[in-house]
Order: C-alpha cells, then structure tokens, then sequence
C-alpha cells in the first residue's frame, strides 16, 4: 500500500520513485501546510553521482568519503530531490512524513515534519543552483499547491535557524512564481 502511493504520486510529479524506510505517519488530524526547501551534497559542494540516493536509503558506505563516516548512520530523507539537471526523486509519500528538517519551529509550531513536505535541492551554501532546478521546483510546488493548504514555502535555516543554513544564500527565492500568504524571500535572508 505504502509503496504503490509513492508510486502513484511519483508518476503524477513525474518523479523517479526510490522508497526510503525513514518515514512514518503524520500526526492524526495534522493538515500539511508548509513547504521546507533544502538543500544537500555529498561530500559536501560536490554533485553528481548516487551519495544522496544512498544516504536516504541507509545504504551510505561510511568508508567511500571521511565525512561519510559522521553520518551514515543518520536516518534522514526527505518527500524529494531535485538534482542539478532538474531530474526528480520521490522518497516519501507526501501523506507521510518524511524525516528532514529535524528540530525545527515555524509560527510559534514546533516540529515541522509533521505538517511539512521537505524538497532537497542538489546543492550547497557557496554555490548558485541550476535553471533547471528553479524549473523543476516551481512545477513541483504548483503541484503541492493544488493538493495541500499551503501557507508558506520557506528554508531550513527559517526553520532551524542557528543549526542550518541551507538552502543558502545563493537560492534565488524570486525565481519561483508562487503568490501565497506568506512572501516567498525566506525571512532570514
């Protein structure tokens, strides 16, 4: 059951479904209002490659890359994944929660997994992302927007501030096109 509603949601994102076990139910009654936008490389500012596929699947070998070793034994994901040409990878099913923003507060609501869909961009802090990336994500918000009650999209340093920093100065929140409640340019910025 779990699997085919990845496999259906990923077929409507056009998204590569990749199951990942570190998930669990939302909260009963919990109505997904916020998107958190990520962003993650590894090793660190490098891309390409399958290290993000495997780290969300526990399948990171710690002895590939020294900073592996730090957190190969995490057990994180997130709903998805935009690589840098703009390919999408569905982990979670948006009905569940996915384990990515960790301790985490937004307006006063403590634990945003729970009422969050957390996007990874390949990316890092020093660097500026891809056009196909904006483009990929702006057509996955518009998809969440037409399925959720969504009240703001903001980054993990908005969530977490003082213990992330992602997705980073070089994310250009203009470069999206959705007009909310809540102004897109991340409050920390």
């Amino acid at each position: 059951m779990i699997a085919h509603a990845l496999a259906s949601e990923a077929a409507l994102t056009g998204a590569l479904p990749v199951a990942s076990p570190n998930f669990d139910e939302r909260p009963p009654g919990t109505e997904i209002s916020l998107i958190v936008v990520h962003a993650i490389s590894l090793p660190p500012s490098c891309f390409g490659g399958d290290h993000v596929l495997r780290f969300f699947t526990n399948r990171l070998d710690p002895d590939e890359h020294p900073y592996f070793a730090g957190i190969s034994r995490m057990r994180v994901s997130a709903h998805f994944f935009i690589r840098r040409d703009g390919f999408l990878i569905q982990f979670v099913s948006c009905a569940h929660r996915a384990w990515h923003a960790g301790r985490s507060a937004w307006q006063g609501k403590a634990r945003c997994n729970d009422f969050s869909i957390g996007i990874e961009l390949e990316g890092c802090d020093e660097l500026p992302f891809e056009n196909a990336q904006y483009d990929r994500l702006d057509a996955l918000t518009r998809f969440i927007l037409s399925r959720y009650p969504i009240d703001a999209i903001v980054g993990h340093a908005d969530v977490s501030p003082g213990r992330k920093t992602d997705p980073g100065a070089f994310f250009d929140w203009e470069h999206l096109s959705w007009t909310g409640k809540t102004a897109l340019q991340s409050p920390l910025a």
